[in-house]
């Protein structure tokens, strides 16, 4: 079977644009990522500040109880760091 998205530990990882997806829908939370700012490193735009919500996929649940955790981080390691931690504790191993 091919693998339709990139994934990253185990887990899907979706970007559009400045937003970067990260777990899965069938699980009960996914990461979105939001870039804030670039910079420039060696004539390429790299994220600098981005914005991490873990957000539950139940739908049904009222809109301020669908942000679990929020932070903010400086670079796309330390974002995809913290996204991971979190969905491993929440939704266990990848499978």
């Amino acid at each position: 079977m091919p693998q339709d998205f990139f994934l990253y530990k185990g887990r899907p990882l979706v970007r559009n644009k400045d937003t970067i997806y990260y777990g899965r829908m069938s699980d009960p939370y996914v990461v979105m990522m939001q870039i804030k700012s670039h910079k420039d490193f060696a004539g390429l735009s790299m994220a600098d500040e981005i914005s991490v919500q873990m957000m539950a996929t139940d739908l049904t649940l009222p809109p301020q109880k669908l942000i679990a955790k929020r932070a903010d981080k400086h670079g796309l390691y330390q974002a995809l760091d913290i996204a991971s931690i979190w969905l491993e504790r929440e939704c266990g191993p990848a499978r």
